[in-house]
């Protein structure tokens, strides 16, 4: 068993001002991600200006704090929601899913790509890449956080997480963190390095993930008011199948040979 590395979720806390690590995550990942857009940019979209790729970036931060967040409301906890509707607005609580956060993502994109007449699998392709580093951060914020862990076990690396009984489990945030994360990201940001049919990188993306995703909610302990659902499945693995629908579709055969 390894000791679980306590962390206060608190950073610093001036009256009723806290900075905290999981926001700190999301903030590096959007800096990280700025800079690396535009590295993307110079390349592959050079008619985009600077002032283009903030409104961009913008618009990704608003589709993953507003579709994060009504994703879990009806993904994940609905009723309690519709019974306390004004705690929707409570995101210091906790509780943002990925699928509706990539939903938001997609929406807000499809807007920009039409405003500005991109082709909307081109922009996709432009800023899928950069996404696993949110990811990455993301479950690293978990993990500090002490939230999201694994099922019990009894391998050596298992952790004891507060408030989760005194048995080790998995550190399934780190496993997502290096899967949805490092992993991902190299296959991407290698890949993305020639021309690629449109829509290529983000078919990659969503097979990527869904397919990490799947397999980590395995050792994941479902959420306590959900629990298993059909065939012993979790939320979270159901959350992947149209997923991996639209990535056979964006990666089928004959598109190989389309023009980037």
């Amino acid at each position: 068993m390894i000791a679980y590395p306590s962390l206060d979720p608190i950073i610093i806390q001036i009256g009723p001002l806290a900075v905290r690590w999981y926001g700190l995550m999301y903030l590096l990942s959007f800096l990280l991600g700025w800079v690396l857009l535009r590295r993307r940019a110079r390349r592959w979209m050079p008619a985009l200006s600077v002032d283009d790729l903030s409104d961009l970036l913008l618009w990704i931060v608003l589709g993953v704090i507003v579709g994060g967040r009504l994703g879990y409301v009806l993904f994940y906890n609905s009723s309690y929601y519709w019974s306390h509707p004004q705690a929707m607005l409570h995101l210091w609580e906790g509780g943002m899913s990925f699928h509706g956060g990539l939903i938001g993502v997609l929406l807000t994109g499809w807007w920009f790509a039409r405003r500005h007449k991109i082709h909307f699998l081109a922009l996709a392709d432009l800023v899928i890449p950069i996404v696993p580093l949110g990811l990455f951060f993301g479950r690293i914020g978990n993990f500090i956080n002490g939230e999201l862990w694994g099922r019990a076990t009894d391998l050596p690396w298992g952790m004891i997480f507060p408030g989760a009984g005194d048995q080790p489990r998995h550190p399934s945030q780190l496993y997502e963190a290096v899967l949805e994360g490092v992993v991902l990201f190299v296959l991407l940001w290698w890949s993305g390095r020639r021309p690629r049919p449109r829509g290529w990188l983000l078919g990659l993306f969503l097979m990527g993930y869904a397919l990490s995703r799947f397999l980590v909610e395995f050792v994941r302990e479902p959420d306590s008011h959900l629990g298993y659902l059909a065939w012993g499945w979790t939320m979270g693995q159901w959350l992947t199948l149209p997923m991996v629908v639209a990535a056979i579709f964006l990666l089928r055969p004959e598109r190989r040979s389309l023009p980037s």
